[in-house]
């Protein structure tokens, strides 16, 4: 069971530079989303800052799976875009909220501590 659900995770540990583009495509994404102009946001389920907390989870997990001891150094830049775009949203008809900086920064904290935890579990016999 552990090898079906670890798989493809096993993936992006054993080829960190996958990881590396994925979480390079997360990053566009985020930036994209989160600095294209709107009128108003769109009626998406669950709350705001939930999607915050996802998407820096998912942006960190996969560098901190692969390079577990890069966490911090790869943790830090991925924390400054949260806040740069928090700073950056009022300028394109978008809202900055230091909550929303906040649920970014738990995401990268969440996302890091999961690739972590599932690296050392891959080891695990």
């Amino acid at each position: 069971m552990k090898t079906i659900i670890l798989k493809p995770l096993l993936i992006l540990k054993d080829h960190p530079s996958l990881a590396y583009a994925l979480s390079g495509m997360i990053a566009v994404a985020i930036l994209w989303l989160s600095l294209t102009p709107l009128n108003e946001l769109p009626p998406v389920p669950g709350g705001d800052k939930t999607h915050h907390l996802i998407a820096y989870s998912a942006l960190a997990l996969p560098t901190a799976l692969a390079k577990p001891r890069l966490i911090l150094p790869l943790a830090i830049p991925y924390i400054a875009m949260g806040g740069i775009i928090e700073w950056i949203q009022p300028y394109v008809n978008r809202y900055g909220e230091v909550l929303d900086f906040l649920a970014n920064t738990a995401g990268v904290v969440i996302g890091s501590w999961a690739g972590w935890a599932l690296n050392r579990w891959s080891q695990a016999g």
